[in-house]
């Protein structure tokens, strides 16, 4: 099995200009990203995949393998796409966010096991346990699974909501972290959004409304996803923090 991982990384952000070539530690984010994904053992390949030729230099330099894509792609699913369309003989590709520099290889392993598992699997992703101060918050999705691990619904509501609460209450968070099966990936891009999708400003309900079905692993990864200038401090301090711890 051929596994590719891609990054997205779009160079425009409404609240992090440059937000792929924010500094952390002294070098860009996405370098932090594209290292970290290229620690996991089960891809051949790790990709970035952005509009920016900023972006392509910095990726560039610093020696990574970059692959210039549209600008006018309105999802980062259809970025993935492009770069599928462009690898015929990849068999599952692995998508990172371009703004988690602390992402877990392991994950990305688990995610393309997951396919050697369960070969007629098509998507999966990742869920962790959300601290109840974050149950009402939109940012944070949320996702309820069958007891087989496939994904029920994903909302920015709070799910399942606590009528009755029992012992076992759990809510799960959403990891932004998603495998794919190529030709399902290609299929999927081209379906047109979906009530729930356009509700929710969630694409990965188009695969549920079409009647996909979507794995989900179960982590305790807690990314640090850098949206904001805050986030960026942060991650920063976390940074610094351990290489403290190290020296």
């Amino acid at each position: 099995m051929k596994v590719l991982c891609v990054i997205p990384a779009r160079y425009a952000s409404t609240r992090l200009p440059g937000k792929p070539l924010a500094l952390i530690a002294g070098k860009p984010m996405i370098e932090h990203v594209y290292r970290q994904a290229a620690k996991a053992k089960m891809p051949q390949e790790v990709l970035v995949a952005t509009d920016s030729e900023k972006v392509a230099d910095a990726v560039t330099a610093f020696g990574g393998k970059v692959m210039l894509t549209r600008a006018d792609h309105p999802t980062g699913t259809d970025r993935l796409a492009e770069v599928a369309q462009a690898y015929p003989d990849v068999d599952v590709i692995v998508n990172v966010q371009g703004d988690e520099p602390m992402i877990d290889p392991a994950i990305i392993d688990r995610l393309a096991q997951a396919f050697v598992d369960e070969p007629k699997l098509v998507m999966a992703t990742m869920k962790t346990p959300l601290s109840e101060e974050d149950y009402h918050d939109p940012a944070c999705v949320k996702v309820v699974c069958d007891l087989e691990g496939y994904a029920l619904y994903f909302s920015r509501s709070l799910i399942p909501y606590p009528r009755n609460k029992p012992d076992d209450y759990e809510v799960y968070k959403h990891v932004g972290i998603y495998a794919y099966q190529r030709d399902f990936l290609l299929h999927y891009a081209a379906l047109e959004p979906t009530p729930l999708e356009r509700a929710e400003s969630l694409e990965q309900l188009r695969a549920l409304e079409n009647g996909y079905k979507i794995k989900v692993l179960a982590g305790d990864f807690q990314g640090v996803g850098v949206d904001t200038p805050e986030d960026l401090a942060r991650v920063n301090a976390l940074l610094a923090a351990r290489q403290e711890e190290k020296a």
